[in-house]
């Protein structure tokens, strides 16, 4: 997954053509495939008893395999290229191991102990603190778009952890401290690899990094170590999750920046925390009370005040 910190919103005005429609169509599916993933996660830690190690692995080596052999066979690209360079491998690591494998397992761990639509909704403090980053880095205080923010950002996070009550967490502690290190995880994977990015493209990038993330993480749990019950709708469930929420969701959303900018393609992606609480909502039945759901929109608007101006 792709999130840009310190964007600008630019008018979308004038009328739809069809290549613009077709972008807008595809980062929606690309953002919804995303947030319904995280749902379908969470009925196999539930209800089927699978582990987050394992799913972790699995969704890394197969959707990293699938971009490599996409950048190979229909991109022309030579994938081992990337390798030549000391510093490239080096940069290239660290992105998988801390930056791919990083919020990837955060991700998953947080839904394992709490649910799906918090832990998306948590994981897009990232922007929040990607703003804080460039005012540290700058030597400067935040601007008023950004301290309007982080006041959402602050208050969304107490409503959607305590529905409004100081006494009591809504959600366990270790949810609630995996959203919270998903967020930083998020954070140092949009900001770490531009220059591999930049040099190497996205789809070789992120598939080298899925590869070195799921590597690492098999030196400490096996994909072949498996903890679960296999059954048709779980097979669907990892399927749907490898494939749909990582592999096909990743390359329409790259496709959807043919047609349209990015900082419009970030913004409409803001659906993915939506999609994942209502489809957790309806069918895990998740209690999302109407603090909640405030509290949600509440961070989800920080997305919107950060891009209003350019940082």
């Amino acid at each position: 997954m792709v999130y840009l910190g310190g964007i600008y919103l630019t008018t979308l005005g004038a009328s739809l053509s069809y290549p613009r429609t077709k972008g807008i169509l595809l980062v929606l599916i690309a953002a919804t495939s995303w947030g319904v993933s995280g749902t379908v996660a969470q009925y196999l830690f539930h209800q089927q008893g699978f582990s987050t190690n394992w799913l972790v692995v699995i969704r890394l080596l197969l959707a990293g395999l699938g971009l490599l052999l996409y950048a190979h066979i229909v991109g022309k690209q030579n994938i081992w290229s990337i390798w030549k360079n000391k510093q490239d491998v080096l940069q290239l690591v660290l992105f998988g191991i801390i930056g791919m494998l990083g919020v990837q397992y955060t991700f998953f761990m947080a839904i394992e102990q709490g649910n799906a639509a918090t832990a998306t909704v948590l994981q897009y403090l990232a922007p929040v603190l990607i703003a804080l980053y460039f005012c540290f880095r700058t030597k400067s205080l935040p601007v008023n778009h950004e301290v309007i923010a982080i006041v959402f950002a602050l208050g969304g996070t107490f409503l959607l952890v305590t529905k409004g009550n100081i006494h009591s967490l809504a959600i366990s502690s270790s949810a609630f401290g995996w959203g919270i290190l998903s967020a930083f995880a998020l954070a140092f994977y949009t900001l770490y690899p531009v220059k591999l990015l930049t040099k190497w493209g996205t789809t070789l990038t992120v598939g080298w990094g899925m590869m070195i993330g799921g590597i690492g993480l098999s030196l400490f749990h096996p994909p072949w170590k498996f903890e679960g019950h296999w059954s048709p709708a779980s097979f669907m469930a990892v399927a749907f999750v490898v494939l749909v929420g990582t592999l096909i969701a990743f390359l329409c959303f790259m496709e959807s920046l043919k047609y349209i900018k990015a900082s419009e393609a970030s913004l409409l992606a803001c659906i993915e925390p939506l999609s994942a609480a209502f489809l957790a909502v309806a069918w895990l039945h998740v209690s999302f009370s109407p603090i909640e759901w405030l509290g949600a929109l509440s961070i989800i608007a920080t997305i919107f005040i950060l891009s209003v101006v350019k940082r």
